[in-house]
């Protein structure tokens, strides 16, 4: 059932009049759960604030409490709308002081709103943080506002709270009148959020669905419908299947493999979401096991369970039930096998003795992310021979996983995320190797493709044509995710990052100037760049430095490729602490940030991608011995280099600042550094059409 926009809601005129008994008895009714003294005596107490508050605004607006944030799975305790302005509240009555995760926290529903919610894009959005006992003298009403009339946070306790309103009202004059009518056309218009993949894995984990948590010009709820239509299809006749879902990056691929395990997991069913993406497991797994831990708690603190908090490992073996590391799959049911010939066979006294494991994968759907990242036969066979003392493996990995789901007797799925152009690291076999490890194996297997699949970035555009027998191909287009959700400011920065790369100047510049909601600024600068990326984020909004991973001279301005810092940290911390991102201390590579975004991305560029004499090729290097750059010749090595700056420059949502250093001038200079370099990569970006700071 949907979540209510809000639990209650009134004029402000008929919420003075009621008594507060009444108005409580509304909100537990709406409440989905049971109600404990605790929460009741803090909407007791937010309503008599409230009342004295808003005594001089009968007439001119409306009150909705404990109004629904779906995309941060949390809701804002007061929206209060006065002669057209939105007064987002959230109140800590059991709190002595302003604190900086609180303040955060109601910048962070104003933002939502603005940024999410149709009716708010053209008002004026205040966060106002209630602490009632603070003292008087801490209390700041500094109306400070941002170009899209989003202020920053006031802070008052209860004692001020009416004069911070008045003088919210008294300075600031809002377009729109404030009718009940026009009040609840606010309160109830259209929510499109584009969450970061985390924050969307949180809300999938906490039972939302897709539709709730996703903006409804995209894909993602089609694509959905479509696999769970595979899923049933496949179930019901008792077939085996796999299915490519392609698309944009951000479009939200692992979006859709993380609704799919979760929702099978939610509905009692066995389904697994696997990546060879360390980072990407690794930072979900961290910030659901953490969510998990949080809400615990607070069932406990709230008397809504008797059951004592769960332990860290508790709540991390429930997440690695449906995520997990695809290696570790793998290894799983590798374990109790032999290889004889050309196949993987089980041995047969090793399960009798060894009853807790299994040759069969207990769940019948399987979903790979990023597909396209999977070993060719050679490098799986050089890796199982070096790490696991098998010799000859006979499968690539492809073929290996497909047929760990062939080994059940009644049906499976098997799907395939897929991602164009995102090949980074060597001996990754593309989505070539699983349709021809399906022509090789797996005759009776069924294949759903969407008709995107022939665009070049996939195989050459050859896809369709290598599926030998047409009668099991199915041609779905909604197995396609063709917008963007990455940047919701704008969605054609995937298409202005390809044009750039694919040196198209003139259809980039063009492609910039329509990305008017979403800056890219130009300097050569580092001190320059984190002083824009600050000066833009706000509330929980996460920035941070990004380079290649063959970008070594970059630490002559002080970033450093070959430190890795702890990505998990550097992702989830907030800025009190100094492995996060927000520090701008530690830098990440393409390796460490794939699959995952941030709001506001410093890329910094180097000389390992550089543009010839006359500015019509890229030209390929990595620094060898400390003393010079070598020319990359292998063409799959130079199109890993392509690869990794794509990733780079499509990892913000909200923006990004492009350094290019200036390169040594010193005497002698250092040749590891030519301005000449640096200069033409500069001139190359400026030209297309970057504002310069």
């Amino acid at each position: 059932m949907p979540a209510l926009r809000f639990y209650y809601s009134d004029t402000i005129e008929d919420f003075l009049r009621k008594p507060t008994n009444e108005i409580v008895g509304n909100l537990a009714l709406a409440h989905a759960h049971d109600i404990n003294q605790k929460t009741s005596m803090s909407w007791v107490e937010e309503i008599d604030i409230l009342k004295s508050a808003l005594a001089n605004f009968s007439g001119r607006g409306s009150v909705y409490f404990e109004y629904n944030i779906p995309r941060m799975g949390r809701r804002a305790d007061v929206v209060a709308l006065i002669d057209g302005i939105v007064l987002v509240m959230e109140f800590k009555t059991s709190e002595q002081e302003f604190t900086r995760a609180s303040e955060v926290q109601v910048w962070d529903y104003a933002l939502d709103l603005k940024n999410f919610q149709q009716g708010s894009r053209d008002r004026v959005l205040i966060p106002i943080l209630v602490a009632p006992k603070e003292r008087n003298k801490n209390c700041k009403f500094d109306l400070a506002p941002f170009e899209d009339n989003v202020y920053q946070p006031l802070l008052t306790n209860s004692n001020r709270i009416k004069e911070c309103i008045e003088l919210i009202v008294a300075n600031i004059r809002s377009a729109h009148s404030s009718s009940k009518r026009d009040d609840d056309t606010w309160a109830k218009s259209g929510y499109d959020p584009t969450p970061t993949i985390i924050e969307a894995a949180v809300a999938l984990y906490e039972e939302h669905n897709v539709a709730e948590i996703t903006k409804h010009d995209g894909d993602v709820e089609q694509t959905a419908v479509c696999i769970n239509r595979i899923i049933d299809q496949c179930r019901t006749n008792r077939r085996k299947a796999i299915c490519f879902v392609t698309g944009v990056p951000g479009a939200g691929k692992t979006l859709i493999g993380l609704q799919t395990a979760i929702d099978q997991f939610n509905k009692g069913e066995k389904a697994v979401y696997l990546s060879g993406n360390f980072p990407l497991v690794e930072v979900l797994q961290e910030a659901l096991t953490r969510d998990y831990i949080r809400r615990s708690k607070e069932d406990y603190q709230n008397g809504l369970t008797s059951e004592k908090p769960c332990t860290k490992a508790e709540a991390k073996s429930k997440v690695k039930a449906f995520i997990q590391m695809i290696h570790h799959y793998r290894d799983l049911y590798l374990e109790g096998t032999k290889v004889e010939g050309d196949d993987i066979v089980p041995i047969p006294e090793y399960f009798a003795s060894h009853n807790d494991k299994s040759f069969v994968p207990a769940e019948p759907v399987a979903i790979f992310d990023e597909a396209q990242r999977a070993w060719t036969k050679e490098e799986l066979r050089r890796f199982m021979k070096e790490k696991k003392h098998i010799n000859d493996f006979p499968y690539s990995e492809p073929e290996y996983l497909i047929s760990c789901i062939d080994r059940r007797t009644d049906w499976g799925l098997v799907i395939c995320l897929i991602g164009g152009g995102q090949e980074i690291n060597k001996g990754e076999a593309g989505i070539k190797e699983w349709l021809e490890s399906l022509n090789r194996r797996f005759k009776h297997w069924d294949v759903y493709i969407s008709d995107k699949l022939t665009d070049s970035e996939y195989v050459g555009g050859e896809a369709i044509g290598m599926i030998e027998d047409k009668a099991r191909l199915y041609i779905e287009p909604n197995l396609h995710l063709s917008v963007s959700m990455r940047s919701f400011r704008a969605e054609k920065v995937s298409l202005f990052c390809h044009q750039l790369l694919n040196l198209q100047k003139e259809d980039a510049a063009k492609t910039l100037r329509e990305l008017n909601n979403y800056p890219i600024v130009l300097t050569r600068d580092l001190a320059k760049a984190k002083e824009w990326l600050r000066s833009h984020a706000r509330g929980s909004e996460r920035f941070g430095l990004l380079a290649s991973s063959k970008a070594e001279r970059l630490k002559a301005i002080s970033i450093n490729v070959r430190y890795q810092p702890d990505f998990v940290h550097w992702f989830l911390e907030d800025d009190t602490d100094i492995r996060s991102s927000n520090c701008l201390e530690d830098t990440l590579t393409e390796f460490k940030v794939q699959g995952l975004e941030i709001d506001w991305a410093c890329v910094a560029w180097d000389a390992d991608l550089r543009l010839n004499k006359t500015h019509d090729k890229w030209e390929h290097f990595q620094l060898r011995s400390g003393t010079k750059w070598q020319n990359i010749k292998k063409k799959e090595n130079q199109e890993f280099q392509i690869n990794a700056y794509r990733v780079l420059l499509t990892r913000a949502r909200q923006g990004m600042v492009i350094v290019v250093p200036n390169g040594d001038y010193g005497t002698p200079p250092d040749e590891t550094r030519k301005p000449e370099w640096y200069d033409s990569i500069y001139a190359y970006l400026k030209e297309i059409g970057l504002e310069e700071i």
